[in-house]
């Protein structure tokens, strides 16, 4: 047998496992994270935006850990997105992954910060999105497409969480 021939009978199988181990990985955490709640339906109408982006869907994690995907309903799925912000609260359209809409009274904080979930970029490149689904602490990445955009949509999402009553963020609603 030549070396090539070696290799490849090497090669594969080698492959074939990592592959088999990751599937296997992902389905493990899609069973730990089956108690995460549905997400909240998109609402049939939304007032205009107060501020809108392309940029990139990151991921979503647990809250302070950004190495902790989510994985169930697509939350871990990077995507190209377009964010806008509404008074009612935050639209992610993702291509290729259904829409994320988050109330505005289950918002918690926003952040700028350096890289979350196997996304890393400049100092203050991704805005961080705190919030709550069930009794779960989530943060959601965003990467706006141009980095003029930020600023208005940093703002409305400050806005946005300084708008709500401190009763309604606590019961979720």
């Amino acid at each position: 047998m030549d070396n090539k021939a070696l290799t490849l009978v090497i090669t594969l199988p080698l492959i074939a496992l990592v592959l088999a181990m990751i599937g296997a990985g992902w389905r493990s955490r899609l069973r730990r994270q089956s108690d995460v709640e549905q997400l909240p339906a998109v609402p049939a109408e939304l007032s205009l935006p107060l501020a809108a982006a392309d940029g990139q869907y990151v991921a979503t994690t647990t809250a302070g850990d950004w190495l902790d995907r989510i994985a169930v309903q697509g939350l871990g799925i990077r995507t190209n997105a377009e964010l806008t912000v509404h008074p009612e609260g935050v639209l992610f359209e993702r291509s290729g992954a259904g829409p994320v809409f988050i109330p505005a009274g289950r918002l918690t904080g926003v952040r700028q910060d350096s890289g979350m979930a196997g996304k890393f970029v400049e100092k203050d490149g991704l805005l961080v999105l705190s919030w709550t689904l069930g009794g779960r602490e989530l943060d959601t990445g965003f990467r706006t497409r141009r980095a003029a955009d930020k600023p208005a949509i940093l703002d409305a999402f400050q806005e946005l969480i300084s708008a709500v009553p401190q009763a309604d963020a606590d019961s979720g609603k």
